[in-house]
């Protein structure tokens, strides 16, 4: 039975890269092209598609579906190894790699938006010409996470640039910084082991 689900491990493992090889394609639209290219589009297109289609995940003007496909086919992984790697399986052994594997998504995301506001944020400390192509893509992809916490935090409130973009960026950074710590623990609690 173990070497089913390593067989299956390394098929997801093999798959995901594929992913990620389609994903960086796109990225030079044109530019890559050819019998491979479009072998690699029919394997991977379906599914990362389904995702387009099943869920709402497009965020200014990035496609998180790609990131939710992974991470949907990182947690299949990792469930498979946590029971292939055990003589039983429990609800409460599934339920922590569950866990672990959402917050290995949240994690990333809370990273990545942390790091466009400080770009954002030094933009604006250092005058940089916000006109420029890269300043106006991190502008685009901030924005509206900005605009998001703000509007949350101070409702109708006006207020200042500045403190528009501190207080989210420490904010996402006290949520990252609190489920670094926190997870951990809840995860060792699911699985029973000690703290």
């Amino acid at each position: 039975m173990q070497t089913v689900f390593n067989f299956l491990i390394s098929l997801i493992g093999i798959y995901t890269l594929l992913i990620f090889i389609r994903i960086m394609i796109s990225w030079f639209a044109g530019a890559v092209t050819g019998k491979p290219v479009e072998i690699l589009s029919r394997i991977t297109d379906p599914y990362l598609d389904w995702w387009r289609r099943n869920f709402s995940l497009r965020f200014a003007n990035i496609d998180l579906s790609p990131v939710a496909g992974i991470a949907a086919l990182s947690l299949l992984q990792n469930i498979l190894s946590a029971v292939s790697g055990r003589n039983r399986i429990t609800i409460f052994g599934i339920m922590a790699v569950i866990v672990q594997s959402l917050w290995s998504v949240i994690s990333f995301i809370l990273g990545f938006f942390i790091l466009i506001i400080i770009l954002r944020l030094i933009a604006y400390l250092t005058n940089r010409d916000i006109y420029n192509v890269f300043w106006q893509a991190v502008d685009s992809v901030s924005r509206p996470v900005l605009f998001k916490i703000n509007r949350l935090l101070f409702k109708d409130q006006i207020v200042t640039f500045p403190k528009g973009i501190i207080i989210p960026a420490v904010l996402l950074t006290a949520i990252w910084a609190g489920g670094k710590i926190l997870i951990p623990v809840f995860v060792r609690f699911l699985s029973g082991l000690p703290f």
